[in-house]
Formats: C-alpha cells, sequence, structure tokens
C-alpha cells in the first residue's frame, strides 16, 4: 500500500507591476497558481534575494560587553548544575538579526563557558570543530583524548572534530573563557554528530602538567616530529601559548619601527595560528588570528566575504562595523557580518589594542569563494 503524499505548503506568488516583471494579467496569475500547486518558483520572482549585488548577511553588527557576561556567567555557576543533561554551562552569543537562534552569525557559534572551583565537565565528543580561548583565568585542564593541557589567560586552544573531551577545574576560582565552534555550519549542511563519554575522568587524567603530550610533541617552531610525517586536516598541537603569540607580534611592531615592511598597516600587527603539519589554517572551518594595533594606531578599511567573531583581550579602542560604533575594552566580543566594512583604532595613550578573532574564511576559500577588499589610505 503507498503512503499517502504529504500536503505541500503554498508558495504563494503574486503578479506585481514592477520593472523587470511581466505585466500583471489574469493569464499570468493563473500561471503562478499551476507554479503554486507543483511546488515551484521562478527565478524571475526571487533573483534579487537569491543574486544580489553584493553580499546581504542576515547578521547584524553587534557587541557583547565582558563584564555583563561574567556577571551573569557567574549567576549561571551557582543555580545551573554541569552534567549529563546540559554537559557544559556554556552561554551562546545570539546576534540579534539571527531570529533568536544561539548563533553569533549564520555560520560561527560563540559561547562564555563558566567553570566552578572542582568542577568536571564530562566527556563527549561531536562533529564540529572547536576552540577556546582564555582572556582571564588560570586552573582549569582542558583534556583531549586523555592529555590534560593547562589553560591559562592569552592560550588558545584548538579542538578539531570527533575527539574525546572534557573539563576540569583544579583551581579554588571559577574560570571563564570563549568556546567558538562552527555549529551553526554543520547543522546547515545536517552534518552533525554527537557522542557522551565517560561520567568521570581517571586520577591520572586530572593530574596538571606543566605540558601536554601535545606540546612536547609539536611546539617548537618550524621542527616536526620525523616520526609524524603524514599531513593532517587539522592541528595535532592542542595548545598556543600566549607567551609565543605576544613574542611574535612584539617582534613585528619592531621590525616595523626599524623601517621593515612587517605589518598589515603601520601600527597593525597580526598572526594566524596555523596546523604544524601543513601549514594551512588550524582548523578546517575556522581561521583564528591574534591582532595587535599600536596605540593610537588605525587599521585599514577591510570587507570580507564571511564572518567573524572578535574579542578584545587587552587594551581599548573603538571599532566600527558597518554604520555601528562602539568603544570597546577589555573581553568584549563583536560580530562582522559578511561584506560589512570593519575599522578599528586603539585609544591613543592607552597602550596596545589586542584582538582574538575568528571566522569562516576555509569555508568559503575552499567554494573559491572567499573575496576580501582593503581601503587605500
Amino acid at each position: 500500500m503507498n503512503a499517502p503524499e504529504s500536503t505541500p505548503s503554498p508558495v504563494h506568488l503574486k503578479a506585481v507591476s514592477a520593472a523587470g516583471q511581466p505585466e500583471p494579467t489574469p493569464a499570468l496569475q493563473q500561471l503562478y497558481r499551476g507554479f503554486e500547486r507543483e511546488l515551484l518558483v521562478p527565478l524571475w520572482t526571487e533573483i534579487g534575494d537569491l543574486m544580489p549585488l553584493h553580499p546581504k548577511s542576515k547578521a547584524a553588527p553587534h557587541r557583547w560587553r565582558w563584564d555583563r557576561l561574567v556577571a551573569l556567567a557567574g549567576e549561571a555557576g551557582r543555580i545551573v548544575p554541569v552534567g549529563r543533561g546540559g554537559e557544559r554551562r556554556a552561554i551562546a552569543l545570539a546576534n540579534p538579526s539571527l531570529g533568536g537562534k544561539p548563533y553569533a552569525t549564520p555560520t560561527l557559534w560563540a559561547a562564555i563557558q563558566y567553570l566552578m572551583p572542582g568542577e568536571d565537565a564530562p566527556e563527549h565528543r561531536h562533529a564540529q570543530h572547536a576552540f577556546r580561548f582564555v582572556v582571564e583565568g588560570e586552573g582549569v585542564w582542558t583534556v583531549v583524548n586523555g592529555d590534560a593541557i593547562r589553560m591559562s589567560r592569552g592560550d588558545f586552544l584548538p579542538q578539531s572534530a570527533w575527539n574525546w573531551h572534557a573539563h576540569h577545574n583544579a583551581a579554588q576560582a571559577p574560570m571563564a573563557w570563549i568556546d567558538g565552534l562552527d555549529i551553526p555550519f554543520a547543522y546547515y549542511t545536517e552534518s552533525q554528530f554527537f557522542e557522551f563519554g565517560r561520567e568521570r575522568l581517571s586520577a591520572a587524567e586530572k593530574a596538571t602538567p606543566q605540558l601536554s603530550r601535545s606540546e612536547r610533541l609539536w611546539a617548537y617552531p618550524g621542527l616536526k616530529p620525523v616520526s609524524q610525517t603524514e599531513p593532517l586536516s587539522a592541528t595535532p598541537l592542542l595548545a598556543y601559548r600566549w607567551v609565543d603569540t605576544d613574542r611574535a607580534l612584539t617582534e613585528q611592531l619592531a621590525l616595523e619601527a626599524e623601517g621593515h615592511a612587517a605589518t598589515l598597516s603601520p601600527g597593525h600587527a597580526a598572526v594566524r595560528f596555523s596546523n604544524p603539519t601543513n601549514g594551512r589554517d588550524v582548523l578546517p572551518t575556522m581561521r583564528c588570528e591574534m591582532h595587535r594595533l599600536r596605540a593610537g594606531a588605525a587599521s585599514r578599511t577591510t570587507r570580507e566575504v564571511g564572518s567573524s567573531v572578535w574579542q578584545v583581550f587587552d587594551g581599548r579602542g573603538t571599532v566600527r562595523v558597518g554604520d555601528q560604533r562602539w568603544s570597546v575594552d577589555r573581553g568584549d566580543l563583536f560580530v562582522v557580518p559578511s561584506w560589512q566594512p570593519l575599522s578599528i583604532a586603539a585609544e591613543a595613550g592607552a597602550g596596545s589594542l589586542d584582538l582574538f578573532r575568528f571566522g569562516d574564511a576555509p569555508i568559503l576559500e575552499a567554494l573559491h569563494a572567499h573575496r576580501r577588499q582593503v581601503d587605500a589610505d
């Protein structure tokens, strides 16, 4: 016996009098009713939305204040337990133009995660790529496939897909950090998988080593273990330490001061976290960078296909995204939707402005759809 066909949802086409549209005659109306019955939509009624002259993101520029996020996360720490069910005490940024979805942009998920003293976030794994970036605090270890990795201020900790991971707070104080994942992209492509792991870590996995196993193998600039010859799609190095990032940015600005072309623009240094096995992006779907603007310096105005999320690591400054302008301080986060103009200026006399950035450029580059425009000085 054949299953009954589902009732199609109406498409609702309307003949209108407008430039580039056919004359709204009774015959056209009848044609449109036929299209509706067969669930068809003619291109000439939709081309403005489907093929605009330039990207028109559904996301809006927006800024979140770090002090407000931490206060709310702390309150959640007192009320909401960590364990099976919720899995993580993670509070996602919801872009105001995405209909209440927990998405920072149409492809990127960002959240503040908060762990109380002595707490464990249970083990699990998922098909989404992820990372952690620490703005402040010390004392949490993330445990990836049994490898305990210290999390400290300024550290960037990538987490590629389908690896077991848990978190343990060995300190006497709470700790907060930001999580970044490609959850919206995985949701849109219907490629999600998730699996629960063990309820508890072993005593050995709760150890607090200064260096993780991954660092002991991979954390040496320009040096690759000969025993590890195969290129990997995501980085095997699970911690990129602030001391190294800071030194790289400092030396770029020092070289610029000596007359060498070492920066993006006057006073604007940047580094990209890369995969030591192939030199490509640290994760297949997310590009992660650290930027530094010397006090009083300003970036060039840029537009980029694809979206990004930025967090102020240190310093103060002013950010312009589209027609929005904000003052930003340590920890503040903001979103740059696709093809929105972005410019950043560090406050004069306030020290350098350091910012962490992640975006979806690797996806767009793989599709040969990435484009970047930089305005002249």
